[in-house]
């Protein structure tokens, strides 16, 4: 069957290898164009329905059938989002996910089928930015994709800012200094232990994206940490305590449940 849907028709562009971003998102919504969307996915009934739904939203989709197809598609579309199914034909999701990211930060949702907690791990880990279940309501998928790209700080210029002439990264009102170990928020300095230094640290630099437990424990205490994973807990409590307006209430450093944690780029930010 042919690689791209009916829905609204996808232009092929001739993209250059190695230089898609999220940019282009931005680049879309300031030429009132359609945002561009590769669904790489082989179940036909889930293919017949995304492509009418997403259509009628307003996005610009393409779809693949297989992985190597999604590569071939990706590099010649450039889209603003890809929604992949984590069980594609001859080249997994996961895998299709790890080679784009060598090339791109484009905003990625896994697609996954229930049970499949997992595969869901391994490909957030890899770099995808959400992830959504089977079966979902096109709603819901909608909102999410919309999120993630509201959520990409290069989609959305003013969402996160470098100050210049620093390795400072202030993203919705936090600001992390790792050179002179400082943390600001909403103006305010705040004093952090050293693990709550380099967890913050690590989680605003994904700004947007999940992040497993695992990965983060590797990160902060090491690969060889062998004690209570509740520590990660405690200090995500004590961070929140300092960033968060209402720490009972978290909006800036979420719970994925059975995932892990996200710091959220506010669309306001």
């Amino acid at each position: 069957m042919s690689a791209t849907s009916s829905a609204p028709s996808a232009r092929h562009t001739g993209g250059r290898r190695g230089e898609h971003s999220a940019e282009s998102a931005a680049r879309a919504r300031d030429r009132g164009r359609a945002v561009t969307v590769l669904v790489a996915e082989d179940e036909e009934s889930f293919v017949d329905a995304l492509a009418i739904g997403l259509g009628r939203e307003g996005f610009d989709v393409s779809v693949a059938r297989d992985g190597p197809e999604a590569l071939a598609l990706f590099d010649s579309l450039e889209p603003d989002l890809v929604l992949l199914d984590i069980m594609l034909p001859k080249m997994s999701g996961v895998d299709v996910c790890r080679a784009i990211r060598t090339r791109s930060q484009v905003p990625i949702i896994m697609v996954t089928a229930k049970g499949t907690e997992i595969d869901t791990v391994v490909g957030l880990e890899v770099g995808a930015d959400d992830y959504v279940t089977k079966p979902y309501r096109l709603r819901e998928l909608v909102a999410r994709m919309r999120a993630v790209l509201r959520r990409s700080p290069a989609g959305d210029p003013a969402a996160a800012h470098v100050p210049e002439g620093s390795g400072a990264l202030e993203v919705g009102g936090v600001l992390v200094d790792p050179d002179r170990h400082r943390v600001f928020v909403r103006g305010n300095e705040v004093h952090l232990r050293r693990k709550e230094f380099e967890l913050l640290s690590l989680l605003i630099q994904n700004a947007g994206r999940v992040l497993t437990r695992d990965t983060l424990i590797d990160r902060v205490w090491g690969a060889d940490y062998v004690g209570d994973t509740k520590t990660l807990d405690v200090h995500i409590k004590r961070l929140r305590s300092h960033v968060e307006v209402d720490s009972s209430s978290p909006t800036i450093i979420t719970t994925v449940r059975g995932v892990g944690y996200r710091f959220e780029i506010s669309p306001d930010a």
